[in-house]
């Protein structure tokens, strides 16, 4: 009694569609190389640039606690923190006081958004560099 099937699976596959598919790949990596865009431009130090000008200077530096309110350092105090308008013209004599017109912005994780984006406004205003500062 034999129990073999007429009906037998191939199982070898069609390399038609392989080859298209290689074809298809070869044209889309063609053309991406032809618009890819070599020329970003990169703002890089010269290398006779001293990159630390002074290491022992403090950079200013706002943080906005978690009730959204500021402490601007060096010299700020952690247990009184300012409102906004409190703050302007002191941070204006930190950061004049630096020689760097760049600002610290630290933040608590539970802080508004708001609150952060009026230091940021503030950097705006004065043409300071903005540094945001997170922990991961």
């Amino acid at each position: 009694m034999a129990l073999s099937s007429k009906n037998k699976i191939k199982i070898e596959g069609g390399m038609a569609s392989m080859t298209d598919l290689v074809f298809l790949l070869l044209i889309f990596f063609i053309i991406m190389s032809i618009m890819s865009n070599d020329t970003t431009p990169l703002a890089l130090p010269n290398p006779d640039t001293d990159l630390i000008k002074n290491p022992t200077k403090v950079n200013p530096t706002v943080i906005v606690t978690e009730d959204n309110r500021y402490v601007v350092m060096p010299g700020g105090d952690m247990n009184a923190p300012m409102e906004f308008d409190e703050i302007k013209e002191l941070v204006g004599a930190v950061v004049m006081e630096s020689g760097t017109p760049s600002l610290k912005i630290a933040g608590h994780k539970k802080a508004a958004y708001e609150a952060v984006f009026n230091v940021l406004a503030l950097c705006q205003a004065n043409q300071w560099e903005p540094v945001l500062a997170y922990d991961n």
